[in-house]
């Protein structure tokens, strides 16, 4: 099952900051970055209970269909519980966070008009009158693609109790043209 919180992009939208010694982009307008938040946070409860695939980042054209996604496959190690060393999980995190800075050479340059939502795609559905959180997010019929994708790999991290997979997906060149 798919969820989504959906917004629009805008140009201009992120600036370059420091996080964890690192140069990373922020969003700019107050809005974009409480969204932003809010989708991350909001999966996190999710996301811990081990119920979240995948989250991805996903570009639409103007018809409503997928161009690009940027995929991020999450495996949680549920037995760790709260003992988590910080320092480990951090130096994994930050090379994640470097390999992510450099992978833009492998995005497609997307015209302004389009649009994007970040979706998460979950295990198993969660219970929307046991969980507030739940009301942030909606289903979704997202349009699929027809063919498989053509998958860009980026960087994986296995820093237990996180294993995270980051690829980018765009469609195959046999894709039927809208």
């Amino acid at each position: 099952m798919n969820w989504v919180m959906v917004n629009l992009w805008v140009k201009g939208a992120f600036e370059r900051r420091r996080y964890m010694n690192l140069v990373v982009q922020r969003a700019c307008h107050p809005q974009l970055r409480d969204y932003i938040h809010s989708a991350v946070f909001g999966l996190l409860p999710f996301i811990q209970k081990g119920m979240v695939e995948r989250a991805a980042v996903i570009f639409f054209n103007t018809d409503g269909i997928p161009v690009e996604r940027f995929v991020f496959k999450l495996a949680v190690n549920q037995s760790y519980g709260s003992k988590v060393e910080d320092a480990n999980l951090e130096f994994s995190l930050r090379s994640f966070l470097i390999k992510l800075s450099v992978s833009e050479s492998l995005t497609k340059v997307l015209p302004r008009d389009y649009r994007w939502e970040i979706t998460a795609y979950f295990r198993s559905l969660p219970e929307a009158s046991a969980n507030k959180d739940v009301e942030q997010w909606i289903p979704t019929d997202t349009r699929q693609w027809e063919q498989p994708p053509l998958l860009t790999p980026i960087k994986s991290m296995s820093s237990e109790p996180l294993c995270v997979q980051l690829y980018i997906e765009h469609p195959s060149l046999s894709e039927p043209k809208p």
